[in-house]
């Protein structure tokens, strides 16, 4: 493979200056200063003033315990803004278009159809790993992004490492691997080998093992030049300063995230050898994840009747070789003894 970022930056990109902000001209170094510069409110109320438009503080403690550089990041109001700008900066409407493998987060094809960008899906295979041949044979000169989702939503499991390194090395394009779930899984990020490829560019959340789902903050690791790329069609502003200053209390308490963390992983152990005795599930799926996949008798009917007990949980049947399947997200250990009740009380009606 001879991978050119320069061959797929979309041309009205290439050309484009970013939106300089107030903010951007000043890097505050703590001094006492009067500022007549943004047209913002004066009387103080905590967040009348602009936020930092480049997330300085948040950015350097991710740097320093990823081990890159500020540079090699881009924050966004969560991972699917990171989706669309990937997008926005590197696909041609109604010319190019990108890989994904289903099953797997179903945004990948929601943005394709916002972006008006062909999504050619190659089913995972039986083992939901990928279709290493049919991808191959799916590709050409116009596909410009490759979606793998690991830990996959909605199966649980890990891609293997073998298949995404032949697929960054054959693929021309940009290979996005969303770490969404990476928090739970034995396996070390991609991050780590952003040096060695390129077309490397791997997602992460604060959603999930962090705890903040609610605001909404995505992280793009990618090289510096890919950044820079997202980083002239980013928002001036697209992280406020309430949800950078609560990601950064979070970011830095790494015990209880690392507790938090543990316990879950605990809970899902004992999730899938408690479903192991409820007789209407017919497959328990391997899991890198803070969620189960399982195959039951009747997933219309035992979903309804989870809901009818007060548990709500995802039906996945309608998704491509997810055929009577319901995923379950591991709970408080109160939450999951509650749920394992429910389902054992509709087993014995």
């Amino acid at each position: 493979m001879s991978f050119s970022l320069e061959n797929i930056i979309r041309e009205n990109v290439k050309g484009l200056k970013p939106y300089s902000s107030a903010r951007d001209e000043y890097v505050s170094d703590s001094s006492e200063m009067v500022f007549l510069d943004a047209n913002e409110n004066p009387f103080e109320s905590g967040v009348n003033r602009y936020p930092d438009p480049q997330q300085r503080s948040l950015k350097a403690v991710l740097a320093d315990q990823k081990g890159l550089s500020s540079e090699n990041i881009l924050l966004g109001n969560g991972s699917d803004e990171v989706l669309d700008l990937i997008f926005r900066a590197f696909c041609e409407p109604k010319e190019d278009n990108i890989i994904s493998l289903p099953p797997t987060y179903g945004m990948y094809k929601v943005l394709s159809g916002i972006n008006a960008i062909q999504n050619r899906e190659v089913l995972l295979n039986e083992d939901f790993q990928p279709n290493m041949e049919a991808i191959l044979e799916a590709m050409d000169d116009n596909s410009k992004l490759l979606f793998i989702c690991s830990p996959n939503n909605p199966t649980g499991n890990s891609i293997s490492e073998e298949s995404i390194i032949k697929l960054l090395t054959s693929f021309n394009g940009l290979v996005v691997i969303d770490e969404a779930y990476i928090d739970f899984s034995p396996n070390e990020s991609w991050v780590s080998r952003l040096s060695d490829f390129p077309n490397l560019v791997v997602t992460q959340t604060l959603s999930k093992a962090y705890g903040m789902a609610g605001i909404r903050l995505g992280i793009c690791f990618a090289s510096k030049e890919i950044i820079a790329v997202l980083n002239k069609i980013k928002p001036p502003y697209n992280i406020n300063g309430l949800t950078q200053l609560k990601a950064l209390e979070r970011v830095l308490a790494i015990k209880q995230v690392a507790s938090e963390i543990l316990e879950i992983q605990e809970e899902r152990f004992r999730l899938l050898w408690d479903l192991t005795q409820i007789k209407f599930v017919k497959t328990i799926y391997h899991s890198d994840a803070n969620f189960v996949l399982v195959k039951v008798d009747d997933a219309n009917r035992r979903y309804k009747q989870l809901l009818d007990n007060g548990i709500v949980i995802r039906n996945r049947s309608t998704q491509p070789l997810c055929d009577n399947t319901l995923r379950l997200t591991v709970g408080t250990p109160n939450e999951n003894k509650k749920l394992l009740e429910v389902l054992k009380n509709i087993c014995d009606e």
